[in-house]
């Protein structure tokens, strides 16, 4: 047993998605949560930079202390996971792997990924898609404005939908049988996204595989908590954003949201 919360960061809102996962299928864990909406978006900055904030955010976690440290940011995980597993002294646990092991596992032929600039740019899905299965069609596309949709609240309406049309309609000249949000924004327009895409399309959730495994390494590590839940919420940007964005997608079920200013850590 191990009542120490679970720390997770995203570059903005996204990673919220994250957040209500754990709270469906780990009820008695704790959840420290940092948006870096000071910072947003990772998805159009270098990876060197991407690096030093998302292991600025990581130091500040330990330092909670956290048992575990989830970065709910494809982006950042594909910058930043190798270093960050390297420098803290908490297990850590990237988004990319678990979404593309699902991927495979629904055994698709033809996988479509969705993510922001950086990510499509880096390759990293591509790379772990072929790692597990060198034979599997992979076809790519950067979706970067997806990630402002969410940011801004939009989910759930008519731009919301003109939108993702928009940005998947390449999808219509090469259809795929399973498309991985890759980008934890994404999960948050999944109806937009299965309305173009169609119901034969098998989406692929990050977020859910992801914690799927972070519940499988606390089960055999036995840290585990048996009490009952907080969720402390951070914001390096306008705190108000991130309290809209919890009080919308995990219903309110928050106990905190202070702004946080690490400018001052390296």
């Amino acid at each position: 047993m191990d009542n120490r919360p679970i720390g997770v960061m995203d570059s903005g809102l996204g990673g919220l998605s994250v957040v209500r996962v754990i709270q469906q299928e780990l009820p008695n864990e704790s959840v420290v949560f940092v948006g870096d909406e000071g910072h947003f978006p990772y998805g159009t900055k270098s990876q060197e930079l991407i690096r030093q904030l998302v292991l600025r955010i990581g130091r500040f976690l330990a330092a909670q202390p956290v048992k575990l440290m989830v970065i709910a940011c494809n982006t950042a995980t594909a910058a930043a996971l190798s270093t960050v597993q390297k420098e803290l002294p908490i297990p850590v646990i990237g988004v990319i792997n678990p979404g593309a092991t699902a991927a495979i596992e629904s055994k698709a032929s033809r996988i479509g990924v969705i993510a922001t600039e950086s990510t499509t740019k880096d390759g990293a899905y591509v790379r772990e898609l072929k790692k597990l299965d060198p034979h599997v069609k992979v076809i790519s596309k950067a979706t970067q404005p997806l990630v402002a949709i969410v940011e801004h609240g939009k989910t759930g309406t008519a731009e919301a939908q003109k939108t993702v049309d928009q940005q998947l309609a390449s999808f219509d000249q090469e259809p795929v049988d399973a498309l991985i949000l890759g980008c934890t924004h994404f999960p948050f327009l999944a109806n937009e996204i299965s309305q173009k895409m169609g119901k034969k399309v098998k989406l692929i959730d990050p977020a859910l595989e992801t914690v799927n495994q972070v519940k499988k390494l606390l089960t055999v590590k036995h840290l585990l908590a048996q009490q009952a839940a907080s969720y402390k919420l951070y914001s390096t940007g306008d705190r108000n954003d991130l309290i809209a964005g919890a009080d919308k997608w995990l219903h309110g079920h928050y106990d905190s949201c202070n702004n946080l200013d690490l400018e001052g850590e390296n």
